[in-house]
């Protein structure tokens, strides 16, 4: 098979592969260069929540569209995603009260379903969570999760079969710049050509950017979660993040996922060890769960382990072209872009394609934002830390 393409995509994750889905349904011709596997990265670590609360409007735009295909993924896509319908509930602290109503509202506007509910109706969705420190609480009532490797693999088969080559195992070593342009990715299995470069490279994008001299404010950023088994009397549960709390947590079978939101490194290699969680976690997780759960007292520790994905200082994603003509950036999710990736990799092919986004206005995410000063801002105060 050729070595050329209209689009080169680097990465293999939930991001590269929607967007190589997303080409191939134009009928572009794209080639995939990932490292491992599908997935190897920050997708196959993601805790894969989908839900469509966020503190901006085209945060919760990009789940919004994403999520009619996590609900219809066998006829959009193809294959099984493994969405399952749990619930999500968002809990915030008094002081930010004010921020959910206007976050609810703001997703009612554009016809989320969402809705404010009281300590009395999240005891009754979840009778084993403590709710007296809720005032109030956010409600999406059709949100889940999905699986986060399933779903990476689904769309990187409805590309192949759409003509998409992938090549696994695949390191890049340097990106082919003649006359301010974008030509071609040289790597350990030989030469790509291609006029379209796309560094969707996750917690490893930043030395791609260094290799065609952009020089952003881009880091790794470490997640650990850890899987407890609910004990008997403790049934399903919807999915949750609590911000007071600084943790998130869902169901999976007789299994409860959890993640803090504190104590995640930044700048550590991405390379480092992420079979185990850090030193303390589990222990951190498990109490923080027990005070809002107690009844998982008598739960057991299932399995722990860690991630890496690649952040920027406002924590959203840079999307767009930078550095040399041809060269876009798919990058710096910042640990929430699983639930988004179907109508990232949607809005990328139109700008790719078209010149600019029409599903979605992802304008605001371009890479230069961070040097003209135009950060995003929502109305919580960044949560990774």
């Amino acid at each position: 098979m050729s070595n050329t393409a209209d689009v080169i995509i680097i990465g293999g994750g939930v991001q590269g592969s929607s967007l190589a889905f997303h080409l191939a349904q134009r009928g572009t011709k794209v080639i995939v260069l990932e490292r491992q596997f599908i997935g190897a990265g920050a997708t196959g670590r993601s805790s894969g929540l989908v839900r469509m609360h966020y503190d901006t409007e085209v945060d919760s735009r990009l789940a919004w569209v994403s999520f009619a295909y996590f609900q219809n993924w066998k006829e959009m896509v193809g294959g099984n995603c493994g969405f399952t319908r749990t619930g999500f509930i968002q809990i915030v602290e008094p002081h930010h009260v004010d921020a959910l109503k206007a976050n609810v509202k703001m997703h009612q506007d554009i016809n989320i379903p969402a809705l404010l509910i009281t300590a009395d109706d999240v005891k009754r969705l979840a009778p084993h969570l403590v709710t007296d420190d809720i005032e109030i609480a956010g409600y999406e009532p059709e949100s889940g999760y999905a699986m986060p490797s399933d779903t990476a693999n689904t769309l990187m088969n409805a590309a192949r079969a759409r003509g998409v080559k992938l090549v696994q195992d695949c390191s890049v070593t340097a990106i082919q710049i003649t006359g301010g342009k974008v030509t071609g990715v040289e790597t350990n299995q030989g030469t790509f050509s291609a006029p379209v470069i796309v560094n969707a490279a996750g917690a490893w994008a930043d030395t791609l950017n260094k290799m065609v001299g952009l020089d952003l404010p881009y880091s790794t950023w470490r997640h650990d979660t850890m899987f407890v088994v609910r004990p008997p009397e403790v049934g399903t549960h919807p999915t949750v993040i609590d911000f007071g709390k600084e943790m998130y947590f869902r169901p999976e079978g007789n299994l409860t996922l959890v993640g803090l939101e504190d104590g995640n490194p930044l700048g550590e290699s991405p390379d480092n060890d992420t079979e185990r969680a850090q030193k303390g976690f589990v222990e951190r997780a498990i109490d923080r769960l027990c005070l809002r759960m107690p009844a998982m007292e008598k739960g057991s520790l299932h399995s722990a382990h860690g991630g890496y994905d690649g952040i920027t200082p406002d924590q959203h994603p840079m999307l767009g072209a930078a550095g040399p003509d041809g060269f876009y950036l798919d990058c710096g999710h910042s640990g929430t872009g699983f639930k988004t990736a179907p109508a990232v990799g949607l809005c990328m092919s139109e700008l790719i394609l078209d010149g600019a986004a029409k599903t979605v206005d992802i304008s605001s995410l371009v890479p230069q934002r961070f040097a003209e000063g135009n950060l995003i801002k929502g109305n919580y105060e960044n949560i990774w830390r």
